[in-house]
């Protein structure tokens, strides 16, 4: 078996909190064999995070004055040195083996390009999950049905060989859902991609509805700009009735789920995907009549 190689990590960084927590995680990776640099590339904060990125002595700072986590994410690509490049959320916490799992799993797959890691919430209280971790603990982080189902991987854990960057092209502009772009036009070259569930991050769940509902206005609006035309927007209609209706649906999904421990967190789980689905269909509504698809597309944590 050949050396493991060097693995660029790129981290895309606004106004993160948490920052110091995933670099400490990363950190923690070393002393397996693996050699690797760490890229946090701010994009706008109010202050740069010089004090957590120099407390690792693998990583260094750069800064993209374009906003949106793709340019964020092309100009650690540019900077980067690493055979693969590992991408992380700046509010993400690796496992442990998280890089192990990364490294061996593209040296023993060679038909693999793209690696799909495990996403998973990191709970307040791990014994008492809120309405909101509940359902987010089932519901948010689909890693496996991504990759397996979706033809791409969510770029808070995803890793690429760096060869095929260039043949792929950059991620889209704020504009865009960027890691589904990517991903899906990646796919459609050929490109193989893989969910490998070893290689797990954590990442803290919404604190209150507020936020979650923020995250889905960027979905809804992104997903807004296909509705164009008398035809387009009569399919919209008929999408925000079903997805309404939907929560009705999900009760054999949220029984049969795995990640849900008790019978309190299923039932928390209904409630919060109910709440959640009659806000979108209500959100798909309100741009039928009101088009402000622009000024929602354009915010990351802004």
């Amino acid at each position: 078996m050949a050396n493991p190689p060097l693995v660029s990590i790129i981290i895309p960084h606004l106004n993160e909190p948490d920052l110091p927590a995933c670099l400490h995680s990363l950190a923690r990776q070393a002393g397996r064999g693996i050699t690797f640099e760490i890229i946090v590339v701010d994009n706008g904060s109010r202050d740069l995070p010089r004090a957590a990125v120099s407390a690792v002595p693998q990583a260094r700072l750069v800064v993209q004055p374009i906003p949106g986590p793709g340019p964020a994410r092309n100009l650690g690509v540019a900077e980067a040195a690493g055979e693969i490049l590992a991408f992380i959320d700046a509010d993400c916490v690796a496992a442990p083996n998280w890089l192990a799992a990364i490294v061996a799993w593209f040296q023993h797959h060679p038909e693999t390009d793209i690696v799909g890691g495990d996403i998973r919430i990191r709970p307040t209280d791990p014994d008492q999950l809120t309405a909101i971790e509940a359902y987010e603990n089932i519901f948010s982080y689909r890693a496996r049905e991504y990759v397996e189902r979706h033809g791409f991987a969510a770029t808070g854990n995803m890793a690429v060989r760096a060869k095929i960057f260039p043949k792929v092209g950059l991620f889209g502009g704020i504009g865009t859902m960027e890691d589904t772009e990517w991903g899906q036009r990646a796919t459609a070259m050929g490109h193989g991609i893989a969910f490998v569930g070893d290689a797990r991050v954590y990442t803290p769940s919404c604190k209150c509805f507020s936020e979650l509902a923020r995250r889905w206005d960027r979905h809804v609006a992104h997903e807004f700009k296909a509705a164009s035309g008398t035809q387009g927007r009569i399919k919209w209609l008929a999408r925000s009735a079903m997805i309404a209706a939907s929560p009705a649906l999900e009760v054999v999904r949220i029984w049969r789920s795995d990640r849900a421990g008790s019978l309190r967190e299923r039932v928390l789980a209904l409630r919060c995907v109910t709440q959640v689905r009659l806000y979108r269909a209500g959100r798909m509504l309100r741009l039928i009549w009101n088009d402000n698809a622009a000024s929602m597309v354009n915010m990351w944590n802004r």
